[in-house]
């Protein structure tokens, strides 16, 4: 229930005690504040444990305070069972307990309806922080997450273990984007030659997967290097982000475009990008591809241009700026090379 700040404000200067509770020492403190605390306001830290929480209870039996801040009630304890009694031993030495966390500053509910629903939602939440907890012993002791493990692996042990009959399949799609940079491609290729279906999606939550690297990575954003073995190396690791960097410069689909051209040339009178299309003749097998733009503005629209010709001039002109850029590196010393094989 919803408690008025002018309590505090009201009676003078309240005796006020805080404390506060961490699972581990990466948690964040919560700030906690009170309206005229007073100076005198002592703060109670437990990480992990419950120490503070009973050298709290005792000096609260020796000394009288008003008010306990605490940021969630769920603090008090393990358990709804331990949250009460420490609760009920507050009460019984006159202390009010009252959590910060929320929006209004909330104390135990007196009417049995409300009190009800408080004890549903405090068990849910330390049901939640049970969880919590076992999940991160696993993540000091390097144990992966729990859920199924990925495609081409197994849980063995503690640990991933590399699955014989599937890490092949993710093999040959790492390397498959390796040779061709395309996502779209890798994920065809795996469906043609193993049957396996993904989506592109899929495929790209592939790549960017810690697990496949040989780590693991968590929600929190930590990574823990070399806890299994590893289907993608290092280097070919560095490789494929080098290639997904290389991607998100291009248009959308381009990298995995069929067509070389795709995306990657404009036409240099309108300005607009160049799509290509397909013709085909009844009755015959061949195609005929040409590049045509987009959204010319011009009227008439600038006519479209044969695919083969500008791809054949298009690899001369880079062939030209390649020589052009050679001549201008500087060759190696052979003749140092060679005194060093000496």
């Amino acid at each position: 229930m919803a408690m008025s700040l002018n309590l505090a404000r009201n009676e003078g200067a309240m005796r006020v005690v805080v404390y506060s509770y961490r699972l581990s020492p990466d948690d964040p403190l919560p700030e906690i504040e009170w309206p005229d605390a007073g100076e005198g306001q002592r703060h109670y830290y437990d990480i992990g444990g419950r120490s503070q929480l009973q050298q709290l209870l005792q000096d609260c039996s020796e000394e009288a305070v008003d008010y306990l801040l605490v940021h969630e009630f769920h603090e008090l304890g393990e358990t709804v069972e331990a949250i009460s009694q420490h609760l009920q031993a507050f009460e019984d030495m006159g202390v009010r307990v009252v959590a910060t966390g929320g929006t209004a500053m909330q104390t135990r509910p007196e009417d049995p309806l409300e009190l009800w629903d408080w004890l549903q939602d405090l068990h849910r939440e330390t049901h939640r922080r049970r969880l919590r907890r076992g999940h991160q012993q696993q993540r000091l002791q390097g144990r992966p997450p729990p859920g199924k493990a990925p495609y081409g692996y197994l849980r063995g042990g503690d640990r991933y273990r590399v699955d014989r009959s599937t890490a092949p399949v993710v093999k040959a799609f790492f390397e498959h984007f390796l040779l061709y940079g395309s996502l779209r491609g890798a994920v065809r290729h795996i469906a043609q030659r193993y049957g396996k279906r993904i989506s592109v999606t899929t495929g790209r939550r592939w790549l960017t997967s810690a697990v496949y690297r040989g780590d693991l990575a968590y929600k929190d954003g930590r990574v823990l290097s070399n806890t299994h073995g590893a289907i993608l190396s290092r280097g070919e690791a560095a490789q494929v982000d080098r290639l997904l960097r290389r991607n998100r410069r291009l248009p959308p689909r381009t990298a995995s475009a069929p067509r070389s051209l795709a995306g990657l040339v404009s036409c240099q009178t309108c300005g607009c990008g160049l799509t290509v299309s397909r013709v085909t003749r009844r009755q015959q097998s061949g195609e005929y591809l040409y590049l045509r733009p987009r959204d010319c503005p011009h009227t008439p629209k600038c006519s479209g241009l044969p695919y083969d010709e500008v791809l054949r001039r298009t690899v001369e002109r880079v062939c030209e700026d390649l020589q052009r850029l050679a001549t201008h590196l500087p060759l190696p010393d052979i003749a140092a090379h060679c005194r060093t094989g000496l």
